[in-house]
């Protein structure tokens, strides 16, 4: 399959006993580490642009998660061999491995989409103090808002078993979001590398295994790890933060906006009216130089002041 803006070579570990993970390790060994995270139903091909515009210089760590992209997709039932529990503990623990491998033991600049968030907000709970920079695309690091009504798309998805056989056996999730997660009217093969990979029963696992793991009520199991990143975010007030934002995102909208606008008050923000959840997909064009020289500004070896981006 081709991948378009994708000029990069993957590498594969085995994250866990028989299950390999994908991941692009792109940059000078010594360059300031840029951690990126994706969530669902994406995976690193949203961060190609980024990458190619900050690889010359940074050091750019970028998995799929497992389940996602060019990584395994192995079976969660109880008699499947290899066995993955598809939470977002098991993602945090995977992107902690990730890490270890690669060698990477010290600071790192945080970028997040989506699940992004909370996998690597969670990540961070074992030591706050290694994130020493934030790039934010719409997501969430904190509950769905009180103001925000969980969407009935996803809904059809996270509570209705003949809502995730039709995202399993059709890939709706996947197809629906390479054709409304944004703006801009995406290049064929472009939709097709977010959705075809994808395609397939097994393929869209993890798909629905992330939908079905959205935190709304106190039992669910993700709750816990989320309710901390909440109460940790304002923690982060103090470190150079960037916030890219497509207004037109039917899920991480203006309410999640406000959640990062007020735990990080001093955050660079740059938000857009006609870009939609993929933000990177529709401006790039000013994001990925915004971004570049956001980094630039703060070398990891200054004194950070979030403001002055």
């Amino acid at each position: 399959m081709h991948f378009p803006d994708y000029p990069f070579a993957p590498q594969r570990f085995e994250v866990r006993p028989g299950i390999a993970m994908s991941y692009l390790d792109e940059g000078p060994r010594d360059g300031e580490v840029i951690v990126m995270l994706h969530g669902n139903p994406s995976w690193s091909f949203y961060w190609r642009h980024l990458v190619n515009g900050l690889r010359d210089r940074y050091r750019c760590i970028v998995p799929d998660h497992v389940g996602m992209g060019l990584s395994d997709r192995p079976d969660d039932a109880a008699s499947a061999s290899p066995n993955y529990d598809y939470t977002l503990q098991s993602r945090i623990d995977d992107f902690d491995g990730l890490l270890k491998h690669v060698g990477v033991s010290g600071p790192v600049t945080l970028a997040v989409h989506d699940w992004g968030g909370m996998i690597g907000f969670g990540w961070a709970l074992r030591d706050p103090s290694r994130v020493k920079r934030l790039v934010i695309t719409n997501t969430a690091s904190f509950p769905l808002p009180a103001s925000k009504r969980f969407p009935r798309r996803l809904a059809m998805g996270r509570d209705s078993r003949p809502g995730g056989w039709l995202i399993r056996r059709f890939n709706l999730f996947a197809r629906g979001a390479a054709w409304f997660g944004t703006t801009r009217s995406l290049p064929k093969d472009v939709r097709a590398a977010y959705a075809g990979i994808y395609d397939g029963w097994n393929q869209a696992i993890s798909t629905l295994r992330f939908m079905q793991d959205i935190p709304l009520d106190a039992g669910d199991r993700a709750m816990p790890i989320v309710q901390a990143a909440a109460r940790a975010l304002p923690g982060y007030a103090d470190r150079p933060a960037f916030i890219g934002w497509g207004l037109r995102d039917f899920v991480f909208d203006k309410h999640f906006l406000a959640g990062f606008r007020k735990a990080l008050p001093r955050a660079m923000v740059s938000e857009f009216e006609d870009a939609g959840h993929y933000v990177l997909e529709d401006k790039h064009e000013v994001l990925v130089p915004a971004i570049r020289r956001f980094l630039d500004r703060h070398p990891l070896d200054a004194h950070p002041l979030a403001g002055d981006a």
